[in-house]
């Protein structure tokens, strides 16, 4: 048995946790806790009735410490009798499709998404899809107590699966916008973007550039796990910020940012205006619902009334607001289809984005894609991207605070602070509790000086409670914050200070 606690390595359905030393660090993801929960996968798949001598694609990201952990992926999958197909470096989504192109059995991909040099990880794929939490539960007991391999050693192999996906993209391109010169549609088209020193890069050089896109102006193709330039997260200022200032500059017609394993992403249109969080999740709803009249969207809680307007009134469809994580979304999603509600598309503020007619897989190269299509079809029209979205209503203000829970059983604490708001609400006649409630607690105000609302909620790992507040009217948030505060006063082990801080800047 290990003496590492396995379980702290788990974050949602992913292993993470740090894989280079530091100063202020020790590494968890050694080559022994990578072999061991390797090897408790293919306990898992074994379970599962994967047999041995079947193929598992291998890929990773850009980090510095992806071949030391992909040499340990390898050698656990073969002592435990299966195939290695080592696809180098490669993006998340494309290690799931080894299943459809390739038909590998299952697949493993080393990242830690957006988070610092000095993380890793692992995401396990079976051909159905990531792991859920469940599923990595067991993976992790497996590896906990893993015995020893009794099996024939299994063979290994390379290969560049990153073409064949790329191949993929531009056939939908050339046949969804189907040009006059059908082989370049992009023809024409200035199109920056920014990769972030991840993996994205390719998107550049193997789909866009051979439709006849110009990527000139395109920045931070290179792969660089030490992520000199700025985070790689769609979700970063400073990153959206330098995407939004590339595409201006190279006056271009459209600029998109990837992050470091290209499952999420985001854009800027011509001005340099940023499409993303409500905005994209509004833009990625318009081509969802084209030939799915009514259809239903899947988000996280904390998106805006103006977008639930949006998707409920101009486009017709139905908002379904539903909890924080890109797998909740997406398992709703399947749930939702599989109940007959028809459900084209999951995504997540964060910029995961997972359509049905895509085997319910977050990609951000694949969202990207189906937005080019978009821009250039409505530019044969002679319109431009960014008016579809031009009826979206954006609040005045909003923002994000992250209140700490100071006791030890932080999950008990948050949800009695929850009950404490859902009750004040029930008595009081100036708020109004949300009707769709999945997660957290959502109020509505309807004051002329404070019309938005408030979304508090509990961090589904750490003693952390979220609390999101949106507004109609120039200086709401902070009206609102000021009436919740009252509230919260009397919740002692709930650390209030960063509120205070925020109420006093």
């Amino acid at each position: 048995m290990t003496t590492f606690d396995y379980k702290k390595l788990k974050s949602g359905t992913d292993i993470r946790g740090v894989a280079v030393q530091t100063a202020e660090h020790d590494v968890e993801l050694t080559d022994k806790a990578v072999y061991d929960l390797t090897g408790g996968f293919c306990a898992f798949l074994l379970s599962r009735g994967v047999k041995q001598g079947e193929r598992v694609a291998v890929g990773h990201d850009s980090r510095i410490s992806a071949e030391r952990i992909k040499a340990q992926v390898i050698s656990a999958l073969r002592d435990f009798g299966f195939f290695a197909l080592d696809c180098g470096l490669a993006s998340t989504p494309a290690m799931f499709m080894t299943t459809v192109d390739f038909g590998c059995s299952a697949a493993v991909q080393i990242t830690a998404s957006h988070h610092p040099f000095d993380r890793n990880g692992l995401k396990f794929f079976t051909v159905r899809g990531g792991v859920d939490s469940g599923d990595l539960d067991t993976i992790i007991e497996n590896a906990a107590h893993l015995p020893a391999p009794n099996a024939e050693r299994g063979g290994f192999d390379t290969a560049d699966y990153m073409s064949v996906y790329a191949a993929r993209l531009r056939r939908m391109i050339c046949e969804e916008v189907n040009a006059k010169d059908f082989e370049h549609p992009l023809s024409g088209f200035h199109i920056i973007v920014d990769a972030g020193n991840g993996v994205g890069g390719f998107y550049a050089s193997q789909v866009l550039s051979p439709l006849g896109a110009d990527i000139s102006g395109s920045q931070f193709l290179e792969p660089d796990g030490m992520f000199p330039n700025h985070a790689p997260n769609p979700e970063n200022k400073d990153a959206m910020a330098s995407v939004s200032a590339a595409t201006t500059t190279a006056h271009a017609d459209l600029g998109v940012i990837f992050d470091t394993d290209v499952d999420r992403a985001s854009c800027v249109d011509k001005t340099g205006k940023e499409i993303n969080r409500n905005r994209l999740v509004a833009l990625a709803s318009i081509i969802a619902l084209e030939g799915n009249a009514g259809g239903t969207i899947v988000t996280d809680s904390v998106t805006s009334t103006g977008l639930t307007d949006f998707i409920n009134q101009t486009l017709g469809g139905v908002h379904y607001r539903f909890r924080r994580g890109y797998r909740n979304v997406i398992n709703k999603q399947m749930e939702l289809n599989a109940a007959g509600v028809n459900c084209p598309l999951a995504i997540e503020t964060s910029g995961h984005a997972a359509f049905r007619d895509n085997y319910y897989l977050d990609d951000g190269a694949y969202l990207i894609t189906k937005i080019i299509i978009k821009t250039a079809q409505m530019e044969r029209e002679g319109k431009a991207l960014e008016s579809l979205i031009s009826a979206l209503r954006d609040p005045a203000e909003a923002t994000e605070l992250r209140l700490k829970i100071l006791c030890e059983n932080f999950k008990a604490y948050g949800n009695s602070v929850i009950a404490q708001i859902e009750q004040c609400a029930e008595n009081r006649t100036d708020w109004r509790l949300a009707d769709d409630n999945r997660e957290g607690v959502r109020v509505f105000l309807d004051a002329p000086a404070c019309r938005g609302w408030f979304l508090l909620r509990l961090s589904v790992h750490d003693p952390i409670m979220p609390l999101n507040i949106e507004s109609d009217t120039a200086g709401g948030v902070k009206a609102i914050a000021r009436q919740l505060l009252e509230v919260l006063q009397s919740c002692a082990q709930l650390d209030l200070s960063v509120m205070r801080a925020f109420l006093n800047d």
